[in-house]
């Protein structure tokens, strides 16, 4: 994929990208005179790697990589890292999991190789692992109170029926109870390996010295191990309104979620071909780099539910007021991504709502957007763009996140490539993707 084939921009990239002897990928950004340094280190090794019978592994490993080595005591990291007045933390996601801490630019060469010890020799010990466990299990039954975050996990399961994506990356008590300490260092060494990892290192780091730490902090790396792997199906296209209604209690209003396949930057392909998948549908149309496509229905759910004056708020919550909230969200994944509007509103304007949502969709398809309002709504993602590369640890974040997901120079593309969308483009996008008759959705009442 070349994501400057459309449209022809030459963009010069501030970060450097360098291949370490042993396959470590580096990025480095040098921003003098910050006095702050911030490593973002992203391993391809989320959940959607994991067996079936795995779900929550990538999670709990997170969890297990702060639990110690053989030279680091658990909680040593933190009190190191913490001592300094640095920070540190680490996210597991679908498609990649990632370590991140921010420190003062002269205590880099002494704060990295405590995170480097960590990833690379984590020691797993068996006691640690069943108290950890716990912990991990408090924060499932945490998500089982939590209305949003169950309406959101049953969508996923509506729409992924085949793909990892439709599992939640906690797991479940059930996926993670026969799991054992031993498995899991397996999974560390068969995923953790230095050709499936990147550093990021932004601020006032120049780059010889960024290279010297990383090359001692990330070597060696342990012997590779084999573990179970999962290998993800293509998701058949929605062909139909699945829908699915639950009843919670103590629910002081009802949700209504709906969602839409999009395509992946990476999408699998179906053996099916009869049927053809969203994004190949969308090869054959005048778009055709699914990351730039990725950019459009980003756009495209900001003219719906950004801001006070987008559609769906200015006529469903101010003008109607039918919805309590609305929110519109693109989220781009690898093998297949995900377009959801959501509705926090009364029972009684559930139908009314939906009906009125894939009317103003239909809308989109056949009325072209006004130019007023698709370049506010330019400018609107444009500045929130800007304003997200504001910090070192913001681009580390940047770079590490579209390195990993698909290529670095995305992450300075995106202002450019929503510049460039026509309102005849975002028509045919929402022709090819937002369907009103073919979609999911999740209805949530109280009890």
């Amino acid at each position: 994929m070349n994501i400057y084939r459309s449209p022809q921009i030459p963009l010069a990239l501030p970060a450097t990208v360098h291949q370490l002897d042993n396959g470590l990928t580096l990025i480095h950004h040098h921003l003098p005179a910050t006095g702050v340094s911030a490593i973002d280190v992203w391993v391809n090794a989320g959940s959607i790697v994991e067996p079936n019978e795995w779900s929550g592994m990538a999670h709990f490993l997170e969890h297990m990589i702060f639990k110690g080595t053989s030279k680091l005591a658990p909680g040593a990291f933190d009190q190191a890292i913490e001592n300094r007045g640095g920070m540190t933390n680490a996210a597991t996601s679908y498609d990649y999991a990632h370590f991140y801490m921010t420190t003062a630019s002269k205590d880099f060469a002494e704060t990295l190789p405590y995170l480097g010890e960590l990833l690379l020799n984590a020691a797993i010990p068996d006691d640690e692992f069943g108290r950890e466990r716990d912990v991990v299990l408090e924060e499932i039954l945490q998500t089982y109170d939590d209305p949003d975050a169950i309406a959101f996990q049953v969508l996923s399961e509506l729409v992924y029926q085949r793909h990892p994506y439709g599992r939640p990356i906690l797991g479940t008590e059930e996926s993670l109870m026969p799991r054992s300490a031993e498995e899991m260092r397996s999974f560390h060494r068969t995923h953790y390996q230095p050709e499936n990892m990147t550093v990021v290192v932004t601020g006032d780091i120049d780059l010889d010295e960024a290279k010297l730490q990383v090359e001692k902090a990330f070597h060696p790396f342990p012997n590779s191990m084999s573990c179970p792997r999962h290998e993800a199906e293509a998701e058949p296209p929605i062909t139909s309104i699945r829908r699915e209604e639950l009843y919670l209690p103590r629910l002081e209003q009802a949700r209504l979620l709906m969602a839409w396949i999009a395509p992946g930057v990476e999408p699998l392909q179906q053996d099916d071909a009869d049927e053809p998948l969203p994004w190949k549908r969308f090869e054959r149309s005048n778009q055709q780099d699914p990351l730039k496509a990725a950019c459009g229905l980003d756009l495209l759910s900001a003219v719906l539910a950004s801001g006070r004056t987008s559609r769906f708020v200015q006529e469903l919550r101010e003008e109607r007021q039918l919805v309590q909230a609305i929110d519109c969200s693109f989220s781009l994944q690898r093998d297949s991504s995900l377009f959801t509007i959501a509705a926090w509103l009364d029972p009684e304007d559930l139908e009314r709502v939906e009906a009125l949502i894939c009317d103003r969709l239909s809308h989109l398809m056949t009325i072209p957007i006004a130019q007023a309002e698709l370049d506010r709504t330019k400018r609107l993602l444009c500045n929130d763009h800007a304003f997200s590369t504001e910090t070192p640890g913001q681009l580390a974040g940047l770079y590490g996140y579209y390195h990993s997901l698909a290529q670095i120079e995305a992450a300075i593309a995106y202002p450019h490539w929503i510049q460039s969308f026509t309102t005849e483009d975002l028509r045919d996008l929402a022709s090819h993707y937002l369907s009103p008759y073919h979609y999911a959705a999740i209805v949530v009442k109280p009890m």
